[in-house]
C-alpha cells in the first residue's frame, strides 16, 4: 500500500491495519509543522489572483514539492509519449537513515497537476538484493523501457541492477538476475548519444563510466574511472580535505546543442548542485559553477533535467513537506531558461514551481490521483486498474488546478467512488476549500473500498478556468475511496 509505514494490500484486508494506519496519521500529525501548509496555501491563494477567466492562465505555477501523499527523492525524470514522467525513490515516514524499499513514477502533461502511477518496482522484485532502494535512471530503447537502480546486494555491498518493462508505468522486472555493477557503487545516470551508443556514469566518491551494449543490459568494455580535477569539477568546500574536487554524487548527464553536461551533486553535507561541460561525453570536463546553492531542510541533493514543449525544468529533493527532513525528502522542480552562451543559470527553491503550461479538460475522464497539491488522502492500486485515491477523512481535500471549464460551463459531475465505510460527499469547489460551491456529491457505502459505483450530481457556476478543489466531508474516518472524475 502507498501509505505511510502501515503494509496492507487493499484497504479491505485488516480492520486492524486501518486502525493501525489511523493510529499512526493521528500520532505523526501531532509532530507535522502545519504552518507550512498554511503558508503553502496562502502562496497558493495569492497566485489565484492571477487567473485569468477563460483560457490558459499563463501566470498561473504549479505548487512544490510536486507529490504530498508519501515523501519522495532523486528524481529521475524523462519525456515520452507527451508527458514528463518523473521517478522517484520513496522515504519512509518516520526513517532515521535512508531505509527505503521501492521505487514510484508520476506523471504530468502540464507540469502542475501529477498523477500518480504508484510503486513501478520494489526490491522485492530483485532476489539478490535485500536494502536501500536508492536513486535511479530509467531509458527507452527499442520499445522497452530500461531503469538502473542501486541497491544493496544481499548481506554485502551496494550495487546497480537493471529491471525493464513494455511500459513505463511498469511493471518493471529484473533484468539479469544479478547486479550489473558491484564494489559498492550507487547513483547510476544513462544516456544514449547521437550514434545510438549507450552509456552508463555512476559513483561516489569516484565517477565512472562505461559503454553498455544494444541489450542495454550488459557492459561492452571494462568501466573506466573519469579523473576529478578541479578544472572539471571545481574545488571541494569546507571541512572535507580527503577530496580535491567538489564532486560528491549522483551524476545527471544529457545533451544539448552539441555540448554534453555533467550535473552533480557536489561537497557534504549539505550539499549542493554544480555541474560542467564537455565536448563528447567523455569530457575533457570544464567546470560551470553552482546550479542550485544548499537551501531546505535536507542535507542531500539530486539533480534530474529535461526540455518539454520548447521549455527546460530541473528537478531536485528537499524536505519542505512537513515533517520533512534530510530522510524525508520531497520532490520539486522549477522551470528555467539556459543563458545566451548555453551555461546553466543559478536556480533557487521555491514553492511556487513551473508555470502551467496548459488548463486541464474536466469533460474527459480524470484519474482522482492527478493533482497539483492534496492534504490528508493517500493513494493505492485499484481494483479497477491502476490508481485510486484512499484514506479519505473529513477535511482533507485534493486540489486540481488550472481547469478550463469554458463559456458554457458544467451542468453535471460524475465520480467513480467506492466505501466500505460511512460514505461521505464530494464538495466542488472554486479557488479554494473554502471558496464557491458549484455542486456537491453524495457517496453511500458501496460494500467495500473496492466495490466502485459512479455518482451524479448537479453543478452550476462553473465557468472559466479555475483552481478546482475537491473537499470531502462526513462523520467518523476513512469515508470511501476516489477513482476518476468527469463534468459534463
Amino acid at each position: 500500500m502507498f501509505c505511510l509505514s502501515v503494509r496492507c494490500s487493499i484497504q479491505t484486508t485488516s480492520t486492524v491495519c486501518y486502525q493501525r494506519f489511523q493510529l499512526s496519521r493521528r500520532i505523526m500529525s501531532l509532530s507535522k509543522p502545519w504552518s507550512t501548509l498554511k503558508r503553502l496555501s496562502i502562496t497558493s491563494g495569492v497566485l489565484l489572483l492571477g487567473l485569468a477567466l477563460h483560457g490558459v492562465p499563463t501566470t498561473v505555477r504549479a505548487d512544490n514539492p510536486l507529490v504530498q501523499t508519501i515523501y519522495t527523492a532523486d528524481p529521475a525524470p524523462m519525456v515520452h509519449d507527451g508527458r514528463v514522467y518523473v521517478f522517484t525513490t520513496h522515504d519512509e515516514d518516520g526513517a532515521t537513515y535512508f531505509d527505503m524499499h521501492d521505487w514510484h513514477v508520476f506523471s504530468t502533461d502540464d507540469m502542475a497537476n501529477w498523477q500518480d502511477h504508484g510503486a513501478v518496482l520494489s526490491l522485492d522484485d530483485f532476489s539478490w538484493a535485500d536494502l536501500n532502494a536508492w536513486a535511479g535512471q530509467a531509458i527507452e530503447r527499442n520499445g522497452k523501457f530500461y531503469f538502473y537502480v542501486p541497491m544493496r546486494v544481499t548481506g554485502s555491498q551496494m550495487g546497480i541492477g537493471v529491471a525493464v518493462s513494455d511500459s513505463i508505468t511498469g511493471p518493471y522486472a529484473d533484468a539479469r538476475g544479478s547486479p550489473l555493477v558491484v564494489d559498492g557503487e550507487i547513483d547510476p545516470t544513462v544516456f544514449i548519444d547521437d550514434d545510438e551508443q549507450a552509456y552508463l556514469f555512476w559513483g561516489n566518491p569516484h565517477l565512472w563510466y562505461a559503454k553498455l551494449n544494444d541489450d542495454m543490459i550488459s557492459f561492452a568494455e571494462e568501466p573506466r574511472q573519469i579523473e576529478l580535477t578541479v578544472e572539471g569539477f571545481g574545488p571541494r568546500e569546507g571541512s572535507d580535505t580527503d577530496r580535491a574536487t567538489a564532486y560528491e554524487e549522483g551524476p545527471w548527464l544529457y545533451k544539448r546543442n552539441g555540448t554534453y553536461y555533467l550535473v552533480y551533486a557536489a561537497n557534504c553535507c549539505s550539499e549542493d548542485i554544480r555541474y560542467a561541460t564537455g565536448p563528447s561525453v567523455t569530457g575533457p570536463w570544464t567546470y560551470g559553477g553552482i546550479v542550485m546553492e544548499t537551501e531546505g531542510r535536507s542535507f542531500t541533493n539530486h539533480p534530474g533535467v529535461v526540455d518539454y514543449e520548447g521549455n527546460s525544468y530541473f528537478f531536485y529533493h528537499n524536505g519542505a513537506l512537513p515533517g520533512g527532513s534530510g530522510y524525508a525528502r520531497s520532490v520539486a522542480a522549477e522551470d528555467f531558461t539556459y543563458n545566451p552562451d548555453g551555461s546553466i543559470p543559478q536556480i533557487r527553491m521555491t514553492d511556487a514551481g513551473p508555470v502551467q503550461i496548459r488548463s486541464l479538460d474536466p469533460y474527459v475522464r480524470q484519474e482522482a490521483e492527478t493533482a497539483a497539491w492534496s492534504q490528508g488522502v493517500e493513494t493505492e492500486p485499484s481494483s479497477a486498474g491502476g490508481i485510486c485515491v484512499g484514506w479519505i477523512n473529513p477535511g482533507d481535500y485534493i486540489k486540481v488546478k488550472g481547469v478550463d471549464f469554458g463559456d458554457g460551463g458544467a451542468s453535471s459531475f460524475s465520480a467513480s467512488v467506492a466505501s466500505g465505510g460511512p460514505g461521505g460527499t464530494i464538495e466542488l469547489r472554486l479557488g479554494g476549500t473554502s471558496g464557491t460551491r458549484i455542486g456537491s456529491c453524495d457517496v453511500s457505502p458501496t460494500g467495500g473500498y473496492q466495490t466502485w459505483k459512479t455518482v451524479r450530481c448537479d453543478v452550476s457556476g462553473a465557468e472559466g478556468t479555475h483552481d478546482l478543489y475537491f473537499v470531502f466531508r462526513g462523520s467518523g474516518e476513512g469515508l470511501f475511496n476516489f477513482d476518476w472524475w468527469q463534468f459534463e
